[in-house]
């Protein structure tokens, strides 16, 4: 298929292509709801002109820069969730708001802290993934102090310091976990489960929900220890090598965290998928080819666009109405990818 003409956007917008021609060079006037029905047709076809309709029809309204923190850039995940941010502040007509995305590459909050001190009076707020440490927190003090709301995304951190959590329950996440693996499993058996770290406030939840389902409603299976894989690839993947060569009888494996590419591929090499009920989170090319593969049977996932969406609503309004005297949370009802899922079909 060809590159969209005028003619197809106009067709798309159910607009005249004299109309669509006066939206794209600004002769006379059109009218504001038909502009922003032009834009809504271009990025949904790809014109390759969206991004001139879009300056036009916000030439006059009020900028807005935003600042979004996520892990790892190389991550499909996070890169999704730049792309959802993005996609929705595009989608915002009263104003003109631009992302400035910064990424941190260690698990260190050291990292993380001077991170999100650089954007400083760069932008009006900041949304950030990350790990709960007190420099961290204090880093959000100093922005809450020079006017800089910062909203916790995924995994919350500077409780009662920052402005806002958005994510999942990550408490009923662990224990949703469990109780898969507690149904799927063909018997009872050991169990392992892998978190970040000890610094990652939604793994240390979820690891708390997936031990305390099985002590309240699966006491047949055995836990292991809880293993810390620094959400790499390559560790968890030895990690569970090690865990299949070790334990005949392990039934489970739930990765909480990042790194769950090791895993995917330890159990696809020890054709383990048969036996092992393997879940991890979030839903990204590999996760999908291990559900294909019936490797992975189950992917926890949150609803990234309504999350961007959410987020950077309540990132406008306190930037423009004041920071929230008490700060809140809003959880997400979490996704639930199965290999019968529709999108697998």
């Amino acid at each position: 298929m060809g590159r969209p003409t005028i003619v197809d956007l106009a067709k798309a917008a159910g607009v005249s292509t004299a109309t669509v021609d006066r939206v794209l060079n600004g002769r006379l006037r059109v009218r504001e709801e038909t502009v922003r029905r032009v834009h809504q047709a271009a990025e949904e076809i790809g014109y390759h002109a969206a991004n001139v309709i879009r300056h036009r029809m916000l030439a006059d309204r009020p900028e807005m820069r935003l600042g979004l923190v996520l892990q790892k850039p190389r991550h499909r995940f996070y890169q999704n969730m730049l792309s959802a941010f993005e996609q929705q502040a595009r989608a915002e007509t009263q104003r003109r708001v631009q992302i400035v995305p910064r990424f941190v590459e260690t698990a260190q909050p050291e990292e993380l802290a001077e991170t999100l001190l650089s954007l400083r009076g760069r932008v009006e707020a900041i949304a950030a993934t990350g790990l709960d440490h007190h420099l961290v927190t204090q880093a959000v003090r100093e922005l809450r102090g020079a006017g800089t709301p910062v909203f916790s995304l995924l995994s919350d951190f500077a409780q009662g310091v920052r402005d806002s959590y958005f994510g999942t329950n990550n408490l009923k996440v662990g224990r949703i976990a469990g109780w898969f693996i507690s149904k799927l499993a063909t018997e009872p058996g050991k169990v392992a489960l892998f978190i970040g770290g000890s610094r990652f406030h939604g793994h240390e939840l979820r690891e708390t929900g997936f031990r305390s389902y099985f002590r309240d409603a699966a006491a047949q299976f055995q836990l292991l220890d809880t293993q810390i894989n620094l959400e790499t690839r390559q560790l968890t993947y030895e990690a569970t090598v090690n865990l299949l060569n070790r334990h005949a009888d392990l039934v489970g494996l739930y990765v909480a965290g990042g790194g769950m590419e090791g895993a995917i591929q330890a159990v696809r090499e020890a054709r383990a998928g048969s036996h092992v009920v393997l879940i991890v989170n979030e839903l990204t090319p590999e996760s999908q080819i291990g559900l294909q593969e019936h490797v992975v049977s189950i992917v926890l996932g949150t609803p990234i666009r309504q999350l961007a969406e959410e987020v950077i609503g309540a990132m406008i309004a306190v930037a423009e109405k004041g920071m929230s005297e008490t700060p809140g949370q809003r959880f997400f009802p979490g996704e639930v990818w199965t290999p019968e899922s529709e999108f697998m079909r």
